[in-house]
């Protein structure tokens, strides 16, 4: 397929399909406490069969339009990926998330992903908002949200059960205007540093 170089550092994003069942159950178990400490992601694949059905899920989803997977390679190890929850086409709103192992934390593995999952949406695909909610209690990925120029919009008190606690959950935003004046920004800063 293809693989997508996130820097000099040996990371890729790279889709994530059924055919990587094992290598996706490894990496689940290798993390899976942390992975789901504030989301349920991956909590049901507890064997192959039961990861391939996690993956053939997002497969259906990406052949609907309407979500899809993509890893996050480091060295060859999936340590983590990034997904579209919810991709809506009609109405130029997508919800995009992420989830590492601890080994792919700390090295903006998820920043550098992200940037091109939204850049592809925004300009690819014509969305015009793309989304990214968060566990209150989830500074990494509130972190994240900022670092990739989301803006944080509110809160939804006690919305989503895990765990058996009510989290309240944080919502993020950015909006295509947004997201290409923070790119240019970002390009012009890049060209005064060389």
């Amino acid at each position: 397929m293809y693989a997508i170089p996130l820097g000099d550092d040996g990371a890729e994003l790279r889709p994530l399909e059924t055919w990587h069942a094992e290598e996706f159950l490894a990496h689940l178990d290798r993390g899976r406490d942390f992975i789901t400490e504030h989301i349920p992601f991956g909590a049901k694949a507890t064997d192959v069969d039961s990861a391939r059905e996690v993956l053939q899920a997002y497969a259906d989803r990406h052949a609907a339009d309407s979500g899809f997977l993509h890893g996050l390679w480091l060295d060859g190890t999936l340590v983590g990926g990034l997904l579209y929850r919810v991709f809506d086409a009609a109405t130029g709103v997508c919800e995009i998330g992420c989830w590492l192992e601890p080994a792919g934390t700390g090295r903006g593995l998820v920043t550098r992903g992200a940037r091109v999952l939204i850049d592809w949406a925004f300009d690819e695909r014509g969305m015009h908002r793309v989304e990214w909610y968060a566990s209150t209690a989830n500074t990494p990925s509130a972190n994240a949200a900022r670092r990739l120029g989301m803006m944080r919009e509110g809160v939804l008190r006690e919305s989503f059960p895990h765990r058996g606690t009510r989290q309240d959950m944080e919502v993020w935003a950015v909006l295509a205007p947004e997201w290409r004046a923070a790119r240019e920004a970002r390009a012009r800063a890049a060209q005064r540093d060389h």
